[in-house]
């Protein structure tokens, strides 16, 4: 026999290293299997499976796959029970060996096939369902009664209901005392009885601040306002939340509630903190091939003098490019302190330069104003303050000087479900604003309208119908005695897409043209969803203005159509619109307009 070579030698001891210490072989199988043909529950199961995740990912270490072959015995059964499956029968095979009788100390060093068969047996039903004491107006979920299926999560959202409605009326500490869940497997039905113990009635005790903050912890608790002394309420502990996080001053915000009860049955409630960085830029961009290049930014300072302060500066430029007018530009700065007149209030002080060049006039103003605001709830706020405007003005009339003191009051309900992508619900806005003219200016009120309403069709609202109505009025002043800024144009992407910016207004005759004293805005929309990340839109806008404070048919409409298509962010949807006029003889082409957001 001749002998082996060195090298063939150090060849098979290698090989035989490699089969011995090598990675393990790939899953070749895995097989789903679930008798009967109830497609939602063989869903549902996959969906729960370890197994079939690690596969889907492509994780295929054998000492995973084991681990989570014997993690799926208990997914299965919570799954089953989770849809009223309460004899079913689950078998795990790895390699043909049922995954729970091989030892833990003798894992496969490689796994070729798993087999997941799963018997789910009858779906029981509710034989006796039922949960006491209940506080009043409780409402259980509707499949929490005899012969309703049985599953495990209704009985669990029944629990969860029991004990939210006794903590609605101020029991904080309820819970279920006690449960008696039995299965009639030969009935196949299943009998629940949960006894609630619903615990004294508890009242708000201190606020506990657990985490230091750069805002003041005076003025933490007065923007949180925690009512001391008054019964719990899981509505009112969210709001103390949602004040805290308005103020844009933290990045986090967690209430917590003490474990025992205190004298008297009160309860502190402990606050952590985390606190947003206090400086941030942003900006903004929009362009319509008629109204040109609109450019917007802004610098933020939160916590300017430690009571979670908000100042803000600002500056726009529009008009870049357009056809429209000459290029407008403005410049702002407002400083607000929440809380300042109670919980839900805040109070605020602003000053605005702006240079407008319009169409129809061309102005240099500058405001000083203070105000304050209340939310009245989670969808209601109001707002009122006083201004100071200077102005001059040029335009057909001549070159005119404005001094004005204002008195703004708007308020605003929006009950989207979402402000940036609505789908459904309904935003009112009305604003008033008397003003009193000083040094002969003339005197009078402005009030504006903005109301929008949502309404979402089929499966996910991939259809939306939208549809907006703006109206205005000026009265007391008269045409020519009126700021120009607080008459009415219709035209541009804010109006009557298709039209040109500002081109419907008031003819005074020899070539002099102004706005108008009323105005009436109508648009709809139809937007649906091609996928998850397009939509397209079709639209239809119309404008009316006319020299008399109120609509009288005197004055003129005109209107616009359009396509459009959305591109969705996390940002809110990117927005393309093309329009065209339809009627009135303001405009002519296509006009387009590019921005961030749905048109309204």
């Amino acid at each position: 026999m001749r002998p082996v070579p060195d090298f063939a030698r150090f060849l098979s001891l290698l090989c035989t290293v490699f089969l011995i210490c090598g990675p393990a072989i790939a899953l070749e199988k895995l097989d789903f299997r679930v008798a009967g043909d109830d497609k939602s529950l063989r869903q549902d199961l996959r969906g729960a499976s370890f197994v079939q995740s690690a596969v889907s990912e492509k994780n295929t270490d054998a000492r995973d796959l084991f681990a989570a072959a014997l993690a799926d015995y208990g997914r299965m059964v919570e799954t089953l029970y989770a849809n009223g499956h309460y004899s079913g029968v689950v078998h795990i095979l790895i390699d043909g060996k049922e995954a729970a009788s091989i030892p833990l100390l003798s894992v496969p060093r490689q796994i070729s096939n798993i087999t997941i068969a799963v018997n789910p047996g009858p779906r029981f039903r509710f034989g006796t369902a039922r949960i006491a004491p209940l506080a009043r107006d409780t409402r259980l979920p509707a499949d929490f009664r005899t012969g309703a299926p049985a599953r495990s999560t209704v009985i669990r959202d029944a629990v969860g209901a029991a004990v939210d409605g006794w903590r609605d009326v101020g029991h904080a500490k309820a819970t279920p005392a006690g449960q008696s869940i039995t299965a009639d497997h030969a009935a196949n039905t299943l009998n629940a009885q949960v006894q609630i113990d619903q615990g004294p009635l508890v009242r708000f005790g201190d606020l506990v601040i657990d985490t230091p903050s750069a805002v003041r912890e005076s003025r933490v608790r007065r923007i949180a306002g925690l009512p001391g002394g008054a019964p719990f309420s899981p509505a009112e502990l969210a709001r103390v939340a949602d004040r805290l996080r308005r103020t844009g001053a933290f990045s986090s915000v967690a209430l917590s509630e003490a474990e025992t009860l205190g004298p008297g049955n009160k309860m502190d409630i402990g606050l952590a903190l985390a606190d947003e960085k206090p400086r941030r830029f942003g900006f903004g961009a929009e362009l319509s091939s008629l109204d040109g290049v609109m450019l917007s930014g802004y610098w933020l300072h939160r916590n300017l003098l430690g009571g979670a302060e908000r100042f803000r500066v600002g500056a726009e430029v529009a008009n870049i490019g357009g056809a429209t007018g000459g290029i407008d530009y403005s410049f702002d700065a407002r400083i607000e302190s929440p809380a300042a007149l109670g919980p839900d209030t805040k109070v605020f002080a602003l000053t605005q330069y702006e240079h407008l060049d319009e169409p129809d006039y061309l102005s240099d103003q500058i405001s000083f104003g203070v105000g304050a605001a209340k939310r009245f709830s989670d969808d209601l706020e109001a707002e009122l303050g006083i201004t100071y405007i200077y102005s001059q003005t040029e335009d057909g009339i001549g070159n005119r000087e404005f001094s004005l003191l204002t008195f703004p009051a708007a308020a605003t309900l929006d009950r989207r479900d979402d402000p940036l992508d609505p789908t459904g619900g309904y935003f009112v806005n009305l604003q008033a604003t008397p003003f009193l003219g000083l040094g002969g200016t003339g005197s009078g009120a402005r009030t504006y309208g903005d109301g929008r309403i949502y309404r979402g069709f089929g499966a996910d609202n991939r259809v939306v119908l939208a549809g907006r109505l703006q109206f205005g009025s000026v009265f007391g002043a008269g045409l020519t005695d009126t700021h120009p800024d607080f008459l009415f144009y219709s035209g541009g992407g804010g109006t009557v897409r298709g039209q040109p910016y500002q081109s419907l207004d008031v003819d005074l005759g020899g070539g002099v043209r102004i706005g108008g004293r009323s105005f009436l805005g109508i648009s709809a929309e139809l937007r649906t969803s091609i996928n998850d990340t397009f939509g397209a839109v079709a639209f239809f806008d119309a404008g009316y203005v006319g020299a008399e404070s109120f609509y009288d048919g005197t004055g003129n409409w005109h209107s616009g159509a359009g396509l459009g298509l959305r591109y969705k962010t996390g940002l809110g949807p990117i927005r393309l619109d093309v329009a065209a006029p339809v009627s009135g003889d303001t405009g002519s082409g296509v006009q387009i307009y590019l921005g961030i957001g749905q048109a309204f």
